[in-house]
């Protein structure tokens, strides 16, 4: 019979099946057993109604075959295979979708579930075959059909002869090259790794000769015995109900199908019937993965159509705030383009992300109210991801995050949510006092916190560098502002108190002008303290940008360095400050040197370094030597 031609569209569409849509050449088995599945699927659902078809569910099957030796790799299934008009429609003419066809005609909605759609997966066979050879015979004809082509010169259709309804596709693979080896796809346990990967969970079983060592009989050797197996689970778990599975199914799934050692800390299964129908298995990791806070890290779930796997990590399924969930999403309801790689970003998509991270959400919700420990443990791996959940997009996410936040709390000494700290607020506290530095226990010793703990008053830590970025994008929770201890006005002091600092700074405003020339444009002021109760000195500054943000931002790779506006803060009721006030009227040149060592202490106490550690030693042992 005379080749016949593809037309000259389906020669372009086909040159772009092998060269460009799919990334992986291993797509091609997924998409030739999809496709079997379809032929199953449409001579199953006929045998609902037609007694005659005389075959169940359980005589359904797709067989793997290989030949090392020619180096072909046959997929078969037992179908409702095509007629020669089929094999010309559906094969001759590239993205002629009989599946489609099929689905329209029945009406099929969720009871029967198609998988193929466009009918161009069938080429991408073409990836790693040199010639394609198709024969089928269609369910209740006489004769069987041959099609074949070598790719995109054109096909053949001849009679052949087939027992029994179904297709076979035969692939003679391509001469291996230096850059490819095609012989991995005659190679029993790389095709058993693409079935697990791709197509486990189609629902009729994908059967495949494996090799097994065994003793032989009477002897102490071993020999290899090919034996036909079972290489996919065919039920998903996620299909099944709730009440059917078990914990330590979930786990053993979890940790077997994302390679992690510790079981996770929560499990959410979840079904969508509606405007979208999907399910999905959601893990919310007990540890982070060792490149989760790198740029390496790739979020994303994984994605299946009908219980195909068609994205390892779908981006799109997950804020960035939610990136450490892990599981997947199987719907029958996106819009694939043509490779089955990637979506279309419709309102499918958007649709399901939605609804899955309102369904995180309240999970964490839930565990922070009924398992506390357990939140604790979660929100020390990935709080940080919440506050920059929190932070980023000018904020857009705040009210959906902000009471899943935890700090740690000076006065009563463990982790509280900001609406357990302004539950507890005494009646006349008018701000969130929040205090910023390298630990805990460094907050807690900080001379800032001093008049706020004395008032009766709570101060969160702040130790992550987001922290205080995230607060001010808050800027209030409940109606309470948020007040660092290191800011310029921490709302505490009463008239008298007032009256009394102008008073006393009004007395000394030469000395602290002159403590601020001494420190060379170190500080923007010094000052009378508010704040202080015991110790001499501290570091606060005016304006927005704190000490610790300018740490954050100088950190990156900016241009320009922040420079926040420093105030050092001296207490007068500090027998330093007497001793300051003698050496002003006395000893001028050592008050320049009192100056700089008290500056250097502030720094100190904030975590920051000395600037000269050098001439910091030497004026210390400078002043013991006198």
């Amino acid at each position: 019979m005379a080749k016949k031609q593809f037309k000259t569209e389906s020669k372009r569409i086909l040159d772009l099946m092998i060269n460009s849509i799919y990334t992986h050449k291993e797509i091609f088995l997924r998409e030739l057993i999809s496709n079997a599945s379809d032929a199953i699927d449409k001579l199953y659902f006929r045998s609902l109604t037609d007694q005659s078809v005389g075959l169940t569910r359980e005589d359904f099957k797709i067989n793997l075959t290989v030949d090392k030796a020619a180096r072909t790799l046959t997929i078969s299934d037992n179908g409702c295979g095509m007629t020669k008009e089929d094999l010309e429609q559906n094969l001759g003419v590239i993205a002629k979708s009989g599946t489609l066809d099929f689905k329209q005609e029945h009406d099929l909605k969720e009871d029967v579930d198609i998988i193929g759609q466009f009918g161009v997966g069938f080429y991408s066979a073409f990836m790693v075959a040199k010639k394609v050879t198709v024969l089928s015979k269609a369910y209740g004809a006489d004769t069987a059909y041959c099609w074949q082509s070598s790719g995109a010169d054109g096909y053949t259709i001849t009679e052949a002869q087939k027992d029994a309804a179904g297709t076979e596709i035969t692939l003679e693979l391509k001469d291996n090259t230096g850059d490819e080896n095609y012989d991995e796809f005659v190679e029993e346990y790389r095709l058993a790794s693409i079935v697990h990967k791709y197509s486990d969970y189609i629902r009729y079983p994908i059967v495949m000769s494996m090799p097994n060592s065994r003793k032989k009989e009477d002897s102490d050797e071993y020999e290899t015995v090919y034996e036909p197996t079972t290489l996919n689970s065919m039920v998903p778990l996620w299909r099944k109900n709730k009440s059917e599975i078990k914990e330590e199914e979930y786990n053993d799934f979890y940790q077997e199908k994302f390679y992690d050692f510790e079981k996770p800390l929560r499990v959410i299964h979840t079904k969508a019937e509606g405007t979208v129908c999907y399910n999905a298995l959601l893990y919310i990791p007990a540890k982070a993965p060792m490149n989760y806070y790198t740029k390496e890290f790739e979020k994303g779930l994984q994605l299946y159509a009908s219980g195909v796997m068609i994205m390892d990590k779908c981006p799109e399924l997950l804020p960035d705030h939610f990136s450490f969930v892990r599981g997947l999403v199987d719907s029958q309801d996106l819009s694939l383009n043509i490779s089955r790689e990637m979506l279309q970003h419709d309102r499918q998509l958007k649709t399901i992300a939605a609804s899955l991270e309102k369904k995180i959400k309240n999970e964490l919700s839930s565990m922070l109210k009924n398992d506390r420990e357990t939140y604790e443990q979660f929100f020390s791996v990935f709080g940080f991801q919440l506050k920059y959940g929190l932070y980023s997009n000018y904020g857009a996410k705040k009210e959906e995050l902000k009471d899943l936040l935890l700090y740690y709390s000076v006065k009563e000494k463990k982790m509280l949510t900001l609406k357990e700290y302004q539950t507890a607020m005494p009646e006349d506290q008018k701000y969130i006092y929040y205090a910023c530095g390298q630990t805990r226990e460094q907050i807690a010793r900080l001379p800032q916190i001093e008049r706020i703990i004395d008032a009766g008053y709570d101060v969160l830590c702040m130790t992550e560098d987001v922290d205080e970025f995230a607060l001010k994008m808050l800027h209030d929770y409940d109606g309470k502002e948020f007040r660092s201890a290191s800011g310029n006005d921490l709302g505490l002091e009463d008239e008298k108190e007032k009256e009394d600092i102008q008073k006393i700074s009004e007395e000394n405003k030469d000395m602290l002008s002159f403590m601020k020339d001494a420190l060379d444009g170190k500080v923007s002021e010094v000052r009378i303290s508010a704040r202080l109760r015991r110790h001499p000195v501290c570091l606060t500054t005016e304006g927005e940008l704190s000490l610790e943000m300018e740490k954050v931002l100088n950190a990156m790779p900016l241009e320009n360095q922040a420079k926040a506006q420093r105030v050092l803060e001296i207490n007068a009721e500090n027998p330093v400050f007497d001793t300051l006030c003698a050496l002003y009227r006395d000893d001028q040149e050592k008050l320049k040197k009192y100056s700089r060592l008290l500056y250097a202490q502030a720094l100190l106490i904030e975590g920051l370094s000395v600037e000269d550690p050098v001439a910091f030693s030497q004026e210390i042992c400078e002043l013991m030597t006198r």
